[in-house]
């Protein structure tokens, strides 16, 4: 069998630029790309959320995916699909939309704690369901369904229960890769029982009264994945790592791999950046002067010859490092950086960070809303990045800093250090710290501070970092292998 013939569907309930949340994304922005760059064809679906421009992503109607049902256990609800190319490629990208369910809110909503929020358990039921559904009325037959994270995780189940006699979907494997392990998407189990067959409802895995949809998709997926071999390991070894899902995996590390993330070099490349400045390389630094005072000027911070700019690009929240950022502002404020805090989330993280930004105004922006432009100029303006998320599976925003010469200071948290070599060794590229305390990291952030006022230390490690090779091609063989050898069992 050709394996130009396999195809794959990736899942997701978030895929760049049209709806970002975390780094999974940047991962559905340029993976699907890399996978038929090995020969494979791919598609996307994904929520078409009312927050998503039709017009601006140039989303048009497919009239033979209008009207689709989707049945639930009491009602049957209709779906319409958009479909649009994924940018920079020509990956049919699929939205399955329905007012009710997308226009307002999406699936993004705050569910680690066992809650139903804004109907969350309707709208990932309709979801996954519809994806299925979608499929069928399409006539495309996917070899692999590749879900991502717990927005997908209800389709491996649906697959082996009240799919499993349709003709259709005989064969189909299922692959789920765990990017935020933390979100496990806790929801009442009363709310599935209402919308989904019985059958469904006693293959999901429950606590108390609550379904873990990650969990259930950990169960019931043919093949695990995550974005490191470090992180790989670490979830398998350490309990506390896995925020419940210890025993899962312990039972399934067979078939976990881990396997580093990528980027698309193409997309992200200062020298041929669209939504930049001014477009610049490793020969000729100078442009990314030019960036830093647009972003600057974006965050209405003055310009101050020679005073770093230091950013923060994250969710607000105690895994992305939220808690931990607060507790280091009075150190950071204390230093002769400008610090830019982009992001948004928890409320309560965003008033804190808002008001020390008013409190040291010329020193200090926060930015909760952003742009894709904005989001390039960030990292192309930045000197240093400062990352304290507490668990980081592999993350992307790194290597994409590292390509545009600004040097990431992060902790050793989960697969990060598969990607950053700490400046400790002779070909270093970042600067890792070890000890989650607000001491660690502006002891190693004052580190990097005193290689950039030295005019051999700097030079020599931006060269480092955008010299390294963080393409999708190594990593795409990887999942080239594993699909093969999955379709073929």
């Amino acid at each position: 069998m050709s394996k130009r013939n396999f195809k794959v569907l990736y899942v997701s309930g978030e895929v760049s630029p049209f709806a970002r949340i975390s780094p999974l994304a940047d991962f559905m922005a340029s993976f699907p790309q890399a996978i038929e760059e090995e020969g494979f064809e791919a598609r996307i679906m994904m929520p078409k959320y009312g927050t998503i421009n039709d017009r601006k992503f140039r989303l048009h109607d497919v009239l033979r995916l209008s009207d689709i049902e989707v049945h639930l256990k009491e009602k049957v609800d209709v779906l319409n699909v958009k479909v649009t190319a994924l940018p920079s490629s020509k990956i049919q990208t699929y939205f399955l939309y329905n007012e009710k369910y997308f226009k307002r809110n999406g699936l993004f909503t705050d569910i680690y704690n066992a809650s139903d929020l804004k109907g969350s358990t309707d709208k990932v039921v309709f979801f996954n369901v519809g994806v299925l559904e979608t499929l069928l009325r399409l006539g495309w037959k996917p070899d692999i369904i590749h879900c991502h994270d717990w927005h997908a995780c209800l389709i491996p189940l649906l697959l082996k229960t009240v799919y499993a006699s349709h003709e259709f979907f005989r064969d189909i494997k299922t692959v789920l890769t765990i990017h935020n392990i933390y979100r496990q998407g806790m929801l009442p189990l009363k709310a599935f029982q209402r919308l989904l067959p019985d059958e469904v409802s006693a293959g999901l895995h429950c606590v108390n009264d609550d379904v873990n949809l990650l969990y259930t998709g950990l169960e019931h997926a043919d093949l695990l994945t995550t974005t490191s071999k470090l992180y790989a390991d670490e979830i398998v070894r350490d309990g506390l790592q896995t925020y419940g899902l210890s025993r899962i995996l312990e039972e399934h590390h067979s078939r976990l791999y881990g396997i580093v993330n990528g980027i698309d070099s193409r997309q992200w490349n200062s020298s041929a950046d669209k939504l930049i400045k001014k477009r610049y390389s490793i020969e000729h630094l100078e442009g990314k002067l030019d960036n830093k005072k647009a972003l600057l000027e974006e965050t209405s911070l003055p310009f101050r010859e020679g005073i770093p700019a230091v950013g923060v690009i994250a969710n607000f929240d105690e895994f992305q490092g939220a808690a931990l950022l607060q507790q280091s502002l009075e150190l950071l404020g204390s230093l002769d950086i400008q610090l830019i805090i982009i992001g948004s989330g928890d409320k309560q993280y965003e008033k804190v960070f808002q008001d020390f930004a008013l409190e040291h105004s010329e020193q200090v922006s926060v930015q909760n809303e952003y742009s894709d432009a904005f989001f390039h100029l960030a990292i192309a303006g930045l000197d240093i990045l400062l990352m304290p998320a507490l668990i980081e599976s592999c993350g992307m925003i790194q290597m994409f800093a590292m390509n545009y010469g600004t040097i990431p200071v992060a902790y050793a948290g989960g697969g990060i250090v598969e990607t950053i070599v700490d400046h400790a060794a002779a070909t270093g590229s970042g600067f890792i710290f070890h000890e989650y305390t607000p001491e660690s990291l502006v002891e190693k952030l004052g580190e990097a501070l005193n290689c950039f006022h030295d005019e051999e230390c700097w030079p020599q490690i931006v060269n480092e970092a955008m010299t390294r090779d963080f393409t999708w091609k190594n990593s795409a063989e990887e999942y080239d292998l594993l699909y093969r050898e999955l379709i073929e069992q």
